[in-house]
């Protein structure tokens, strides 16, 4: 998707995004030189360890692509979302795109969680610089704490940190969700085993969800919250 076919009409909004997704772009440089320390992680089976998942992701944006991003900005936009919660902020770049839609909406806040103090500080200010400071807020700590006080209802969910938390957070969410709600999970086939049991949990029929993975980018799996009660 090139930038011109961005659906958010906004100058600064977009420079701060084609500056963030450039400096994304370093991300396989800094993989491949920590190869040897993937694999000692899995010859340990600490691949999904939080203590390696630290050591490896601190300072890697890992985000959406520009085709995610404008999927979430027209996904806001189309539910006229006025709460939205982020699981895993990184460097802002998908809160970015979830502000500027909530902006466009005529208000409301997209509330992320970042557990990196560095990252969180860089996610505010590049918030910032793009215009977005009144429709974003990160809270710092462990989501399963900092998610406590949000308010229902909630309009829209991205899950987008650690992996093998999706369950305990959309958990935790669920009870603040409205009906009709949407919650958007990255990464499926890139983490396909330790999200497996996420993603059965979201296509079981179950839980109050109607569930499809997109084959969008990395995996997008796309959830409509349909009922607290079973299916």
């Amino acid at each position: 998707m090139s930038v011109g076919k961005l659906p958010i009409r906004d100058a600064r909004i977009e420079n701060v995004l084609n500056r963030l997704h450039h400096e994304a772009a370093r991300d396989p440089w800094k993989i491949a030189a920590r190869i040897p320390l993937l694999a000692w992680a899995g010859a340990r089976k600490r691949l999904y360890d939080a203590k390696f998942e630290h050591k490896f992701f601190h300072d890697l944006y890992i985000p959406v692509s520009r085709e995610q991003g404008a999927m979430l900005y027209l996904i806001a936009r189309a539910i006229r979302a006025r709460r939205i919660v982020e699981f895993g902020t990184s460097f802002g770049i998908s809160t970015i795109y979830l502000a500027a839609a909530i902006r466009d909406n005529g208000g409301g806040e997209v509330i992320g969680s970042e557990l990196e103090p560095a990252k969180h500080d860089r996610a505010s200010k590049n918030i910032e610089e793009a215009g977005l400071a009144g429709y974003a807020k990160i809270l710092l700590g462990d989501a399963r704490q900092t998610f406590l006080s949000i308010a229902a209802p909630v309009d829209l969910v991205l899950l987008d940190g650690w992996k093998a938390m999706y369950i305990p957070v959309i958990e935790l969410l669920k009870p603040k969700l409205r009906e009709g709600a949407i919650v958007l999970a990255d990464n499926i086939f890139t983490f396909k085993r330790v999200l497996r049991p996420f993603v059965d949990y979201m296509q079981s029929g179950k839980n109050g969800f109607l569930s499809t993975t997109l084959r969008i980018s990395d995996g997008f799996e796309f959830s409509v919250f349909t009922s607290a009660k079973a299916q």
